[in-house]
C-alpha cells in the first residue's frame, strides 16, 4: 500500500476511539469492570499503532509533499458555504496525534486501576474514549470548522468528566464553570470564523484555494482585518488553553477523577488553545500587535500561575497552576514566533505533566485520597516507583539538565532572548525560578522529610492565611476517588501502600519520556539534531535560525542556574519537611504576597462577585424587561390578535343556511360590480 493510501485512512484514527465510545456507551453495562477498561485503552491503543503507521507513511514522502487531505464527504452545503468533513495529515497534525493517542494510551491504562470498584466504571471509560476521539477530529481537521467540531467535543466530554461525579456539588459546578468559561472563548472563536469566511469565502486551511492561500484579502501588514482574526482567535485559545483571564476554570476541574486531570492538563483540552495558534500562525506573521499580545499573555499568566502554585497545599492544584503557567510558556513562544519551539515543549509537558498527575494520583490512592501536603511526608518508603518517577517529572519541569524541561523551556527562553524580547524573557527567567520553587516544595513536603500522615488529630486543619488551598467550594476536593472518606482526610492513622501494577507502569513509560523526550529536539542544528524543528519547517516556515554554539551554551548554562537557584531556595526550607500541618515557614517570609498568593491574586473571588452581584441584577433585569415584555410581548401579542380575529370569524360560522345564502349572494354582487367597473 502506497503512502497516498494509508494517508487516505486517517479517518480511523478518530473512529477508533469513537467507535469505542459508542459500544461502552450503549453497552457498556453488559461488558462491566475491567473489561470496560481494558477494551477502551485497546481501541486508544490501536489509535496510537495507526498513528505510528500513518506518520511513517508521511515521513516517507518528500518535505514539499507532507500535506495530505484524505477524502470525506461534504458536511454542510449551503448557498457558498461548502464544509468537506475531511482530514488534513501533514507534520502538525500528525505530531499531535502522536503524543496524544501515546499519553492517552497510559492515561487510559492507568485508569483501569484507579477507578476500580467506581459504580460508572464503563460509562467512564466510555467518556474517555469520546473525548480523546473529539481531540483528534480537533487536530486533524482541514478547515477551521471542522477543528471547531472536535473544539466543541472537548468541551463537552470536560463537563461530562470533570462532573463524574456529580453527586458532589463541588464536582457539579466545577464542570458547569468549565463549560460556561469555555463559551465564552468559543464565541471568539466563532466571531472569527464568521470574518474569515466573510473575507475569502472559505474555511478550509490547505491548498491554494484554502484560507492561507488568500491572505493577501485581509489586508496587508498590520491591516485591522488580519489582526481582528488573529486576536479574536487568541480569545478562543485562552478559553481552552486557561490564559488570563479566562483561566478559571482550570483549577476547579481537580473536582474530577485523577486520570480526567491528567489527559486535560497533558494530552488533550489544553493543549488545542496552543495548536490553533500555531497552524494559524499565518496571521501572527502579518499582525506584530497580535503577536505582541499574544506573547504577554502568555508571559502574564505563566508568572500569575506560578506565584498561586507557591502557596498551595492540595497536591493536584499545585500541578494544576503549574500546568496554567506551563501553558504561559507555550504562549509567550507563540507570541516571539517560535513555533516549533511551543509545539516541542507541548509535547515534553504531555510527558512530565501527565506522569505528575497520575503519579499524584497514586500518592492519593497510598493515602485513601488524602490530597492535602501537609498531611504527607516520607511517602518514598512506602512508594518507591512512584515517588522516583515523580522525581523524574520534578527534575523534568524544573528544567534540570539534560531532562526533557530543559531543553524545551531553554528553547523558549532563548527565543525570546534572541528575538529582542528582554521583558518576555524575564517574567519567563522568574516564572521559570518559582517553578522550581514550588516542584521541589512539592516534592520535599510528599516524599521527603517526617511523616506527618502518621500520628496527628482527625479534625480538620484550620486554613493559614496564603498558606492554604481556599476552595471555591466547601467541602474542597479531598475525595477524588471512589473510596473517599466521610471527614475529607483518608490518609489520618492509615499506612500507605504503593499502586497496582495498571498505575505504576504509566509511571515508568512517562519517566522515560520524561527523562529523554528532549533528544526529539536538540538545539545542535550543524549535527542536524533538531529533529522536531525539521519537521515541523513545511508548515511553521521556520528557518534554522539559532546563536551560536558558544552563546547557546552560555545561555543554557544560564537557564539551569536559574532553576538550581529556585531548587536550593526551597531546599533551604523543606529538607527536612515541616514541624507540623501548621509549620510551613513560606506564608511567614512571603508576608501579605502570602494571601494574595492564596486566594489566586483574588480572580476568582471578583469573577464570582461580578456574575453574583451585578451580572446576576442584569440577567435578571434582562429576563423582566426584555425577555418578558418584549420578546414574551411581541409572542404573546401575535397570538392574541390571531385569536381576537379567530373569534370575529367564528361569529360569521351560524350554521344558518339562510346566513350562507346571503354571504354567496353578497359576494356573487361584489364580483359582479367589481367586473362591470373593469368594462367600462
Amino acid at each position: 500500500m502506497s503512502a497516498t493510501h494509508i494517508l487516505d485512512w486517517a479517518w480511523l484514527i478518530p473512529a477508533l476511539p469513537l467507535t469505542g465510545a459508542v459500544v461502552l456507551l450503549l453497552f457498556g453495562k453488559r461488558i462491566g469492570e475491567p473489561v470496560a477498561g481494558y477494551f477502551a485503552t485497546a481501541m486508544i491503543g490501536l489509535t496510537f499503532v495507526w498513528a505510528l503507521v500513518t506518520f511513517g507513511a508521511l515521513h516517507s514522502l518528500a518535505a514539499d509533499e507532507r500535506s495530505h487531505v484524505s477524502q470525506g464527504f461534504t458536511w454542510i452545503a449551503s448557498g457558498g458555504l461548502r464544509v468537506d468533513l475531511r482530514f488534513l495529515v501533514d507534520p502538525l497534525s500528525s505530531t499531535m496525534i502522536l503524543f496524544v493517542t501515546g499519553v492517552g494510551t497510559l492515561i487510559h491504562l492507568y485508569a483501569v486501576g484507579y477507578m476500580h470498584g467506581d459504580v460508572r466504571f464503563s460509562r467512564f471509560f466510555g467518556y474517555l474514549n469520546l473525548f480523546a476521539a473529539s481531540m483528534l477530529v480537533l487536530v486533524l481537521g482541514s478547515s477551521y470548522l471542522v477543528t471547531f467540531l472536535g473544539w466543541e467535543g472537548v468541551g463537552l466530554c470536560s463537563y461530562l468528566l470533570i462532573s463524574f461525579w456529580f453527586e458532589r456539588n463541588s464536582a457539579a459546578v466545577a464542570g458547569k464553570k468549565a463549560f460556561v468559561t469555555n463559551r465564552v472563548g468559543d464565541f471568539g472563536f466563532m466571531i472569527a470564523m464568521f470574518l474569515i469566511f466573510s473575507k475569502v469565502g472559505t474555511l478550509d486551511y490547505a491548498g491554494k484555494n484554502g484560507v492561507f492561500g488568500h491572505l493577501a484579502a485581509f489586508g496587508g501588514k498590520n491591516s485591522a482585518a488580519v489582526t481582528a482574526v488573529a486576536l479574536l482567535l487568541l480569545v478562543g485559545a485562552m478559553g481552552k488553553s486557561a490564559q488570563l483571564p479566562l483561566h478559571i476554570w482550570l483549577p476547579d476541574a481537580m473536582e474530577g477523577p485523577t486520570p480526567v486531570s491528567a489527559l486535560i492538563h497533558a494530552a488533550t483540552m489544553v493543549t488545542a488553545g496552543v495548536y490553533l495558534m500555531c497552524r494559524s500562525h499565518f496571521f501572527l506573521d502579518l499582525s506584530s500587535h497580535a503577536a505582541t499580545t499574544v506573547g504577554w499573555v502568555g508571559a502574564i499568566t505563566a508568572l500569575y500561575a506560578a506565584t498561586v502554585a507557591l502557596v498551595n497545599n492540595d497536591i493536584k492544584r499545585v500541578l494544576a497552576y503549574s500546568t496554567i503557567s506551563q501553558l504561559g510558556y507555550m504562549f509567550l513562544a507563540v507570541g516571539v514566533g517560535a513555533y516549533s519551539a511551543a509545539i516541542f515543549h507541548m509535547v515534553t509537558h504531555a510527558f512530565f505533566k501527565a506522569l505528575l498527575f497520575l503519579g499524584a494520583g497514586s500518592v492519593m490512592h497510598g493515602l485513601h485520597d488524602e490530597q492535602d501536603m501537609r498531611f504527607m511526608g516520607r511517602l518514598r518508603r512506602f512508594m518507591p516507583i512512584t515517588a522516583g518517577t515523580f522525581i523524574v517529572g520534578w527534575l523534568a519541569i524544573a528544567g534540570i539538565f539534560p531532562f526533557a524541561g530543559f531543553w524545551s523551556k531553554d528553547e523558549i527562553l532563548a527565543k525570546a532572548w534572541f528575538h529582542h524580547d528582554y521583558g518576555l524573557w524575564f517574567i519567563g527567567a522568574v516564572a521559570a525560578l518559582l517553578t522550581a520553587f514550588y516542584m521541589t516544595r512539592q516534592v520535599y513536603l510528599v516524599f521527603m522529610g517526617n511523616p506527618r500522615w502518621r500520628d496527628h488529630a482527625e479534625a480538620a486543619i484550620p486554613v493559614v492565611s496564603g498558606g492554604a488551598d481556599d476552595h471555591a467550594e466547601p467541602g474542597g476536593a479531598h475525595a477524588d476517588h471512589s473510596h473517599d472518606t466521610p471527614d475529607g482526610h483518608g490518609g489520618h492513622g492509615v499506612q500507605p501502600h504503593e499502586s497496582p501494577w495498571q498505575m505504576t507502569l504509566p509511571l515508568v513509560l512517562l519517566a522515560i519520556l520524561s527523562a529523554f523526550g528532549g533528544l526529539l529536539n536538540l538545539p545542535f542544528t550543524r549535527a542536524g539534531l533538531d529533529f522536531l524543528t525539521k519537521w515541523l519547517e513545511p508548515v511553521m516556515g521556520e528557518g534554522a535560525s539559532t546563536p551560536s554554539f558558544l552563546a547557546g551554551l552560555a545561555f543554557a548554562t544560564a537557564s539551569l542556574l536559574v532553576a538550581v537557584f529556585g531548587i536550593a531556595l526551597a531546599l533551604s526550607m523543606y529538607r527536612r519537611g515541616i514541624p507540623d500541618p501548621e509549620g510551613d515557614p513560606l506564608p511567614g517570609k512571603l508576608g501579605p504576597l502570602a494571601g494574595l498568593f492564596g486566594h489566586a491574586w483574588y480572580i476568582d473571588e471578583a469573577v464570582g462577585a461580578v456574575v453574583a452581584g451585578p451580572g446576576r441584577k442584569a440577567f435578571d433585569w434582562i429576563s423582566a424587561v426584555f425577555d418578558q415584555r418584549i420578546v414574551d410581548g411581541a409572542v404573546n401579542g401575535v397570538a392574541t390578535m390571531f385569536r381576537a380575529a379567530g373569534g370575529g370569524l367564528r361569529r360569521v360560522q351560524t350554521g344558518l343556511v339562510r346566513n350562507y345564502a346571503l354571504a354567496i349572494l353578497g359576494g356573487a354582487l361584489l364580483l359582479l360590480f367589481y367586473f362591470g367597473l373593469r368594462a367600462l
